[in-house]
């Protein structure tokens, strides 16, 4: 008996181990489809036209995106907000803009930092403008939600005034990419 025992514990200890393991790969297909995943250069890409929007159609610039992302490498990361525009001397916000991860604020005047020609990311006639935010530090992997204001994000199908080809720019994505030393 003593050696049937010992095999059962055995096998009870491998059941063990191996029900552990796919828990937590359960745990990660579940935050990949709740949330945008971090990319395999760190990099993570946030587009307005995947995001979860609110509209204040009485105050546009409490306009608000909202998106969950999974972080598998934590650190410090710069945030980027692209903006498709046709004058590149002006991005035309007239508020700041907000972005809130976590406890940390960045309350931002989009300005022209990087300009992207012939970018495929914006409509003809557009230039892409990426304008640097300040950064954010995440210590830890995890689910982390970001949050935009700006009168520049609109919500699809909201009823409200949408983004035409008329509009100089329009909120395009908000980007972190990690930094280096």
């Amino acid at each position: 008996m003593g050696k049937r025992n010992f095999a059962l514990i055995i096998c009870l200890i491998i059941i063990l181990i191996w029900s552990c393991a796919h828990q937590g790969s359960t745990k990660d297909i579940r935050a990949a489809e709740n949330g945008v995943l971090q990319q395999e250069d760190g990099t993570v890409s946030l587009k307005l036209d995947k995001a979860a929007c609110y509209s204040d159609a009485v105050n546009p610039s409490n306009n608000t995106a909202a998106w969950n992302i999974v972080i598998s490498k934590p650190g410090r990361f710069k945030v980027w907000l692209s903006s498709a525009t046709k004058d590149t001397t002006n991005l035309s916000y007239t508020d700041s803009v907000r972005i809130s991860l976590s406890d940390d604020h960045l309350i931002v005047n989009p300005a022209c930092d990087k300009i992207v020609q012939n970018s495929g990311d914006v409509p003809y006639h557009y230039f892409r403008a990426d304008s640097y935010m300040g950064s954010f530090y995440l210590s830890e992997p995890g689910e982390y939600k970001i949050q935009v204001i700006s009168e520049k994000v609109i919500a699809k199908n909201n009823g409200t005034k949408k983004a035409s080809p008329t509009d100089d720019t329009m909120m395009m994505s908000v980007i972190l990419t990690p930094m280096t030393r």
